[in-house]
């Protein structure tokens, strides 16, 4: 029974991205919307529509194969293989529960990898996004390597002792650490493991650093600094962000975002993402976050030692850590139901964002003009349908977002 249902979850999942996709393809316009009239010309609006096509044909290929592989690793007993191989070794539950995730995370790795490499040298290659080196390609996942392994084991390890330790408890404590870890993360990230990543030095003197400083102290907005980021060093998209909580909060610009924009534009930008910190969205995600990190606890402690479960993956020995991994497969169906409402609450939250911006910054065709850069530079698909959005879009499509700022001034 188990079998069957994990089975039809990730034919479930992978039946309804498809459909999604297929029509979002199917939706694209050869019409350019007034909007961007003079941002587009008909070769670059091509270039858009096509861009959207290869990425769908490439994530349609990507997600067949690796449908196909999970199932036939479940069905051949290839999760059986790796605890046989992890046991092995003679140790106990946690140190063998170790050496099974690093095991099944790196084929999952060796898996994924060719389609990473194709992504980012022919398909980001093609459409002239893509700067990155294969030096950086190899140096970015030897470093998530290691950071998964420095991070995760720790945590990994702690959760399988108080399921062996507390048993019916266990779900408490387990939820408890990971939010902690959780937060511990969001403090220690902007410091020691970004900087691993790319270059974060502070924004130059000059009216842009001038007119920053001067709208974030007019909202209150206390901040650690501005600063500038290379995204460059791997890709020519645009994006800013905020990273950090309360006196240690950054902002952070990508340089390629600070060159194709203009000082009120980027202003407007920042307004945006200060707009999510005063409407209180990030503190509500997190704490969204931190339930749905309980309910997967407790749903999982009812699942712990489950015959059934292990019988459907072929497995030999019941295991606290097999749990854990086999869970996942079970919880599909709750994942996306969870991540529709979580989008949906999400572009309720940009909308909120957009107009805290043009409201306290008081110029809404910079705005405008921001989000129009933005999309034309990302080769954004300007007409997405709207399964593809209800699905999976955190953003509102550009238009209505658009259309939502002048309805502000009407």
């Amino acid at each position: 029974m188990y079998l069957v249902i994990i089975i039809s979850f990730l034919l479930l999942s992978f039946f309804v991205g498809f459909i999604s996709d297929y029509l979002n393809v199917k939706n694209i316009s050869d019409e350019l919307p007034q909007e961007f009239v003079g941002y587009y010309d008909a070769d670059k609006y091509k270039k858009s529509q096509n861009y959207l096509k290869d990425r769908t044909k490439f994530s349609f290929i990507s997600s067949t194969v690796t449908l196909v592989v999970s199932i036939l690793f479940i069905l051949f007993g290839g999760f059986n293989y790796v605890d046989v191989f992890a046991r092995g070794f003679g140790y106990g539950e946690i140190i063998s529960g170790i050496i099974f995730v690093v095991v099944l995370y790196i084929l999952m790795e060796v898996l994924h990898l060719p389609f990473s490499a194709y992504s980012t040298f022919v398909i980001e290659e093609k459409y002239g996004f893509n700067k990155t080196t294969i030096k950086t390609f190899v140096s970015d996942i030897l470093k998530s390597l290691l950071l998964t392994f420095i991070i995760g084991i720790p945590v990994f390890a702690l959760i399988v002792w108080f399921f062996i330790r507390f048993q019916n408890t266990a779900w408490i404590y387990a939820s408890i650490t990971v939010i902690l870890f959780e937060l511990l993360i969001t403090f220690i990230a902007p410091v020691f493991i970004m900087p691993l990543f790319n270059k974060y030095v502070p924004l130059e003197d000059g009216e842009l650093k001038t007119e920053l400083e001067k709208y974030a102290k007019e909202q209150d907005f206390k901040m650690k600094g501005l600063y500038k980021m290379d995204g460059s060093k791997r890709s020519t998209k645009t994006n800013a962000f905020f990273t950090g909580f309360g006196k240690f909060r950054r902002i952070v610009l990508f340089d390629t975002l600070i060159a194709r924009h203009t000082v009120q534009e980027l202003v407007s930008v920042l307004a945006h993402e200060m707009g999510h910190y005063k409407k209180g969205h990030i503190h509500k995600f997190m704490i969204m976050s931190f339930v749905n990190t309980i309910i997967i606890f407790f749903l999982l402690s009812l699942f712990i030692g489950n015959e059934g479960l292990f019988v459907a993956f072929k497995m030999q020995h019941i295991s606290v850590y097999g749990a854990l991994i086999f869970f996942g497969f079970l919880y599909t169906p709750i994942s996306m139901f969870l991540s529709v409402i979580q989008n949906i609450i999400s572009r309720k939250y940009e909308y909120e964002a957009d107009r805290y911006s043009v409201t306290t910054y008081k110029n809404p065709e910079a705005m405008i003009e921001a989000l129009k850069k933005l999309s034309v530079d990302n080769l954004s698909n300007l007409t997405p349908h709207k399964m593809k959005v209800f699905m999976e879009y955190s953003h509102p499509p550009i238009l209505d977002r658009i259309k939502a700022i002048k309805n502000l001034n009407n």
